[in-house]
């Protein structure tokens, strides 16, 4: 993974202070406009989250669906089990092929604000899994930070320093999920923080 987790961005490594900040921008208000558009209707549907974080997606998913979310970070894990221990499973390991060997396969799969953290090895890599994890006729949702000709400039400014060091162009990111998937629907939005803000959301297929 490729970011940067010293100086000032080390305190991002605390969950309490990773969700206050969130919330400062409008993070919330993201997941919730990143559900009502994207994702398909998720009641009795079944969902893998990849770097999930402390699981904040879930206040915008109905309860009735299966949840299994998994993160390197053992204190955001811990986070999401205590807000939400009774909604989901939480595993507190990297997603790898012999993990999903022994799980079914899911309906979604999500990888919110991941991809920017991961170099193009490790991006194809997840694409590779996030087809494996899936029905044949689910869908992977992703969300990034972007780098987009006419953006504000002090949204660019702001994406330039993100923990993630992989911030792409759009043609960037969907040329890595197309070596994996033959269907990708790119959709750039500039408008679902409360500063400004640039990013790209990517519904990739697999029919």
């Amino acid at each position: 993974m490729t970011q940067i987790t010293s100086g000032f961005r080390a305190i991002f490594s605390h969950p309490a202070i990773y969700n206050m900040a969130q919330r400062m921008v409008g993070a919330e208000r993201a997941r919730r406009m990143l559900v009502r558009d994207y994702f398909p209707p998720m009641q009795g549907k079944s969902m893998l989250d990849i770097g999930c974080g402390t699981a904040e997606i879930l206040r915008h998913l109905p309860e009735q669906m299966e949840y299994s979310g998994f993160d390197a970070s053992e204190s955001y894990i811990a986070e999401a089990r205590r807000a939400f221990g009774n909604r989901g499973s939480f595993r507190a390991e990297l997603v790898s092929a012999a993990t999903l060997g022994s799980m079914q396969q899911f309906d979604v799969v999500l990888a919110f604000g991941l991809l920017h953290h991961l170099d193009d090895s490790d991006a194809a890599s997840l694409f590779r899994l996030a087809a494996q994890a899936l029905k044949p006729d689910g869908m992977l949702i992703t969300m990034d930070p972007v780098f987009a000709p006419g953006q504000h400039p002090l949204a660019r400014w702001m994406i330039s320093r993100d923990r993630g060091r992989c911030v792409r162009s759009p043609d960037g990111y969907q040329a890595l999920a197309r070596a994996s998937f033959p269907l990708v629907n790119h959709h750039l939005r500039h408008d679902m923080l409360n500063i400004p803000y640039s990013h790209t959301i990517m519904q990739c297929t697999l029919v």
